[in-house]
Formats: structure tokens, sequence, C-alpha cells
């Protein structure tokens, strides 16, 4: 058998003591591991469930709706509040815009609300294609001004007066 333990009365007692302290450490340190797994398990159960729909919210009085996200949406701001399938659909139809990146209005089968045309390089207001002619020197359709009573504004660049 192993006995390389100290012959002396006096030393093994010691050699106890330490010990003692040791499984006194491990015990304690095993007893927080497990409080602290426990603790978890009860977050994790008692954690309420993530929205399925969320609204952005702007800034401002009365902090007006922005955007609908779908709950899981990392494009989602900061200020936001949960809402129900019903009050996302409801909110879409009213003319919120819709998260480009989640895309909650093809989520919530609203397909049919058309998003305005908007212009982009070549393309006119309503999708066309805008003739070369019509462009202006950055290759994007040319735009015309208007005034605050929507009549347009002739371009009186390069003229020189009569």
């Amino acid at each position: 058998m192993f006995d390389d333990l100290p012959p002396d009365l006096d030393r093994l007692h010691t050699l106890r003591v330490w010990h003692a302290l040791w499984i006194r450490r491990i015990d304690a340190k095993i007893a927080r591991l497990e409080r602290r797994k426990a603790e978890a398990e009860h977050g994790r159960k008692s954690r309420p469930r993530p929205p399925e729909w969320i609204v952005e919210l702007g800034i401002g009085t009365g902090k007006p709706p922005v955007q609908i996200h779908a709950g899981n949406c990392y494009a989602a701001g900061k200020r936001r509040r949960p809402v129900d399938r019903d009050e996302a659909r409801r909110l879409l139809a009213a003319g919120l815009e819709a998260c480009t990146h989640c895309q909650p209005d093809a989520q919530l089968h609203i397909i049919d609300l058309a998003a305005p045309a908007r212009r982009c390089g070549s393309i006119g207001l309503s999708g066309e294609r805008v003739p070369s002619a019509e462009r202006g020197s950055n290759g994007r359709a040319k735009s015309p001004a208007t005034l605050p009573t929507g009549r347009l504004i002739r371009a009186t660049r390069n003229r020189t007066p009569p």
C-alpha cells in the first residue's frame, strides 16, 4: 500500500486540516456554480418571448411611428415598441414604411401595397427608362424644378439677356 504520508502525528494533523480547507473551498465553488446555473436556467425560462413585430419610433412630440420591423430584425433602431400582428398589418395598410431588410410586408402577406417609385440612376419617377437626351451630366434623370405653386421653373442657365 502507499505509505508516502509523514510518520509523525503533528504533520498528519496539519495535512488533514489543509485538505479539509481545500475540500471546503471546492464545495463552495461547486455550490456557486450550481447556483449560477440554476439562476441562468430560471432566467431563460422566465424571459418574455421576443415580439413578433416592432414599430420603430421617431423623435419629437408623440414619437410618431417610422417603420415596421419583424421582431428579430437587426436594423431596428433603439426607440421601438412591440405590436401585434393586426396592428402591424393596420400600420402597413395605413402607409407606414416597411423595413427593407426584414420585409414585414411580405411576411404579413401584404404585397399589394406598392412602394412609391423612386428615382435611381436613369429611371424616371414611374419606373420607365429615361432617354439619354433627358439625363443630366451625372447620368441621372433630370428633375424639373418647381415653385411652391406647382409651376415649373424654366432653366435660365447659360442664357444671355436680350
